[in-house]
Order: C-alpha cells, then sequence, then structure tokens
C-alpha cells in the first residue's frame, strides 16, 4: 500500500466532527486496540471509534520515515508466521483479510556475540538443539532439560490466558485450577529455573541472552515470559512485507467496513465514569465523546491511574497496581545507509553485543554509571528483512540498534517539548549515539563512512508518542509478581463498561498483544472468538 492510500487510513481530529454513534470508543491505535475493533467489527457488526494521540496509527507497528529511509519501531521480528496453519497466522490472515504477508529472516535469525564466544540462533528446535549440543557438548542432557521445560511452561500459559477471558463466577469457581500449572513456572525467575536445571556459565548466557525482547535480565523476568518469548522464535524470525505499517494498512479497512473510524492526533484526556459505569470519553480539547463501552489500550497504569478518575472506587485498584514495576525504557538508534544490503552484505539476522556473561551484572553495572560499558546492544536490519524496501527507497539501506537505558536519566528534561529540550539534553543523547554507532561499526565494519543518517530516541521520545509515563514500551514488567496480579491485568476491568486489550492484557510482543485483543472482543461478545483459529 502506497503512502497516499496510507492516509486515508485515519482522520485528523483537529478537521473531525463525530458522526452517529459508536458501539464503543478504543483509545490507542496499537495492534492490541486495532485487532479489539476489528474482531467486533467483523463478528458483531459493531461500529467502533479509535482515538490516537500520535499524528500515525498503529501505535508500536507503525513506521516513520525521514527522506530516502524508513524504520519501524517495535516490530524487529515475528515468530510462528511460516505455519499457514498455525493459530497465530490465522489470527493475523483473518484480521487483515490475507493481505499481511510475510517473509523469512533466514536460517539464522539471532546472533549473540559475547567477549568469549558467538552463538547463533538457528531455525528450528531439533536444529536449534544440536547447535547448542555442539556448542556445549558436555550439557547435553541439560540442554534437553531446558528445552522440555520451556516447552512444559508454555504449554501450561494456554489454560492461565484461557482464565482471563472467563466470566467473572466460572473465573472465580475454576481460576486457580487453570493458573496453577503455568504459575509454578511464572513464578519463579529465568535464573532460578536455570539454577534448579543446573545451568550456568556460557550456557546460561546464552540461553538468556535474548532477554531484551521481554525487557528484564535473568535474575529478574519471570520464567514464564522468557519461556514464551523464546519459544515463539523456535521456527524462525518473520517480518511484514511492505515493513511496519502494513499492520495498520491491512486491518483498519476492516474497523471501516462496519463505519468506524481511526481518529489520529486525538489524546485523550480520561474517561468518563458515571455511576460506577465508564461511558465515554473527554478530549484535552474539553470535548466529551460518548458509546456504551470503552475500551483501553493505552497500558494499565495509564488506564488506572492517569485516565480514570482518582475516586473511591479507582483508588484502591491504583495502589494495587502501583505495586507492580514499569518495564525497563530503551535508546533507540535509527540509521540510515547511503549503499544497498546487498552492496554492504548485510545480514537479515539481529546481532546482540554483550560486554560480558553475566546479564544482570552488566545492566546492574550499567544502571549504577552511565560510563560503564554499554550493557547490550542489539542491532536489527529492517531494509535487509523487507523485500520491497529496495524499491520504494533505491540505493538506501537501514539499521537500528536498541540499548536499555532508565528514565530518571533525563527525567530534568520532561517539561520541555518534543525536539525543543535544549544543548544539554542533545549533547547527551550524541554521547550516546555516539558510543551506540562505536558498537554497531565493530560488528558491522562494512558500514563505516556510509552513514547518511542517525537519529536516537530516548525515554522521553516514547513518553511523547506513547504516553507511557516512564517512557517504558513493554508496560508493566515481566517480573513474577506481574503474573500474580490477577484482578486487572484481564480484559474486563472492575469498572463496567470499561475494558482493556493490548500487552497488559496478555503479554509482551506485537503477536501477544493481537492475542490481548482477540481476548477483548471475546470477553466483549460473550463468545471464545479463538475458536475460529483452531487448527
Amino acid at each position: 500500500m502506497d503512502e497516499s492510500a496510507e492516509l486515508k487510513l485515519a482522520s485528523s481530529y483537529n478537521h473531525w466532527e463525530p458522526d452517529g454513534t459508536y458501539d464503543a470508543i478504543v483509545i490507542g491505535s496499537g495492534i492490541g486496540g486495532l485487532a479489539a475493533a476489528a474482531m467486533l467489527a467483523r463478528e458483531a457488526g459493531q461500529r467502533l471509534l479509535v482515538l490516537e494521540r500520535h499524528y500515525t496509527p498503529g501505535g508500536y507497528t507503525h513506521a516513520f520515515r525521514r527522506p530516502g529511509f524508513e524504520w519501524d519501531v517495535g516490530v524487529h521480528y515475528i515468530g510462528e508466521m511460516g505455519d499457514t496453519n498455525s493459530q497465530l497466522r490465522a489470527m493475523f490472515d483473518y484480521l487483515s483479510d490475507g493481505e499481511l504477508q510475510w517473509t523469512s529472516m533466514g536460517d539464522v535469525y539471532d546472533r549473540l556475540v559475547f567477549p568469549q564466544l558467538t552463538f547463533d540462533y538457528i531455525t528450528g528446535r531439533d536444529r536449534l538443539e544440536q547447535n547448542l549440543v555442539e556448542q556445549f557438548p558436555r550439557q547435553r542432557d541439560k540442554i534437553a532439560a531446558y528445552l522440555q521445560a520451556v516447552e512444559d511452561c508454555v504449554k501450561s500459559s494456554e489454560n492461565f490466558f484461557v482464565e482471563k477471558s472467563l466470566p467473572a463466577p466460572l473465573a472465580w469457581l475454576s481460576g486457580w485450577l487453570l493458573r496453577r500449572k503455568f504459575l509454578q513456572w511464572a513464578g519463579k525467575t529465568t535464573r532460578e529455573v536455570l539454577n534448579d536445571l543446573e545451568i550456568d556459565g556460557d550456557l546460561a548466557s546464552v540461553l538468556a541472552g535474548q532477554w531484551i525482547t521481554y525487557g528484564l535480565p535473568p535474575g529478574q523476568s519471570s520464567f514464564g515470559i522468557h519461556a514464551i518469548v523464546t519459544r515463539h522464535y523456535h521456527n524462525g524470525g518473520y517480518y511484514p512485507v511492505g515493513g511496519a505499517s502494513q499492520f495498520a494498512a491491512t486491518i483498519i479497512p476492516s474497523i471501516q467496513r462496519t463505519g468506524g473510524e481511526v481518529i489520529v492526533r486525538a489524546p485523550v484526556k480520561h474517561i468518563l465514569v458515571e455511576n460506577g459505569r465508564a461511558v465515554g470519553v473527554a478530549m484535552e480539547d474539553g470535548r466529551e465523546i460518548r458509546a456504551p463501552r470503552v475500551i483501553s489500550n493505552a497500558g494499565a497504569h495509564n488506564t488506572y491511574c492517569r485516565l480514570l478518575p482518582n475516586d473511591a472506587q479507582v483508588r484502591p485498584l491504583r495502589e494495587r497496581l502501583n505495586k507492580l514495576a514499569p518495564s525497563l525504557p530503551f535508546l533507540n538508534l535509527y540509521v540510515g545507509l547511503d549503499a544497498t544490503d546487498q552492496q554492504l552484505d548485510l545480514p537479515k539476522n539481529n546481532i546482540w553485543v554483550y560486554p560480558g556473561p553475566d546479564h544482570d551484572t552488566n545492566l546492574a553495572n550499567f544502571l549504577a554509571d552511565p560510563q560503564a560499558p554499554l550493557p547490550l546492544v542489539y542491532i536489527s536490519f529492517p531494509s535487509g528483512k523487507e523485500p520491497t524496501f529496495s524499491e520504494r527507497f533505491p540505493n538506501h539501506a537501514t539499521m537500528q540498534a536498541i540499548c536499555p537505558a532508565p528514565y530518571d536519566w533525563f527525567k530534568s528534561w520532561e517539561h520541555l517539548p518534543w525536539k525543543k529540550r535544549g544543548e544539554e539534553y542533545e549533547q547527551l543523547k550524541g554521547q550516546f549515539a555516539d558510543r551506540i554507532q562505536k558498537t554497531i561499526e565493530e560488528q558491522v565494519p562494512q558500514v563505516k563512512g556510509h552513514i547518511q543518517h542517525a537519529e536516537l530516541s530516548t525515554p522521553l521520545t516514547n513518553r511523547h508518542f506513547a504516553n507511557y509515563a516512564l517512557g517504558e514500551p513493554y508496560g508493566l514488567a515481566h517480573t513474577p509478581q506481574r503474573f500474580l496480579e490477577r484482578k486487572l491485568l484481564r480484559p474486563a476491568s472492575p469498572i463496567r463498561g470499561l475494558y482493556l486489550t493490548g500487552q497488559d492484557v496478555s503479554t509482551i510482543s506485537i503477536v501477544a498483544s493481537m492475542v490481548g485483543g482477540v481476548s477483548c472482543a471475546s470477553v466483549i461478545l460473550g463468545r471464545n472468538l479463538f475458536a475460529k483459529f483452531n487448527d
């Protein structure tokens, strides 16, 4: 879909007037919001109004451009898209009318680079096991036990997520039984499970190396999210043909067919609650828009702590939610090159670079001292993964590099507007950008002299566009405590007429956010929409 067609997907709030009534208002046009709206439109003919504060729809699935370049902001790779019969692939096919197409990243999808070793994650569970055994031959049995633990954990998670969508009485009766097996895994950290399996040293470093995909190192992350994410990629990585913007471009038409609308530049100030029920939203300009249901894709913290009134009904919910930590923010360096991927022989696989084998120590040292070695630099190649990029942006290529960084380092500029935060802020950004670029050039030396554009986003950038208070892209941190929270992280909120969708209902990732949207629509309609996608 070309850019002129893409612009028709949404209207600007500045030139929009409500037309008729809506069955529900959706706050946020990320994949969780779009999936919930599209399912309600397709399955029940409902008319949805989707309100997006950003100037483009898609949330973390949107793409942004600079002259000659395009980058995704959150779609680095997706698993399980190679099997057209898989449930997740069937969901994307249904929501997009089969218009969303996929391309494989190839045999290797992740390359982990430590000072003492390099390891390739390769497509296929059995081939991955073989590769692990070849590199760690004395730990064959431990590798097999670990992979079985991952499978067992992921299998047990199915009932855990089913329980979230059950009617309240049924969930009260059977909830603990459905949640119990998964919580035996998710209630432990990744480090604890590896220790239980007597896995340490370099093998532990490799098995926990993809930790940035779920936001916490092994000593802090729940093994539940570790298993779900790593298992998701066992059959390789995939990327949307046409780039990240194709998510919104192919899903929004389903919303529009029933008269629904997606409105951008439309920041919501708060949710209207009358007699204990959500009845609409108040916009930042004072306008009120009403509907019998409100669906929030703004994240649990934003929903309960910023968008709802601080009254006797909501106050205990806020206190409960505030016991859960936010996820860790990132720095993201967007790099544009003046040559093609083919000319520079760039890979499709991601490259992960670490200063040492202990992920928790690497991160702790950096958080204590910003001059310490970068704890992790994740390098990806969006143009190399996307087969139409060279046609759309000839003679160019793009890269991205991500590194975790705390919000507090940038907090003193939070009151200043985007692009107007002053010279000191720009100097700090420049220092981090130079360090990340140095890592890029060490790992991919052929790009030296070809970097035409380099632009760093900080946690303040994420706060500005996504409205997360501390710039946390993954919402609530995926700790064991997160999975123990039962009341708030489910589609049906304690406020009548208010529903949640997206990653805080499910887990981190584009795919999981989509699943959160289908779950939300299932609860609203009172039927299991996942049955449509069973093998």
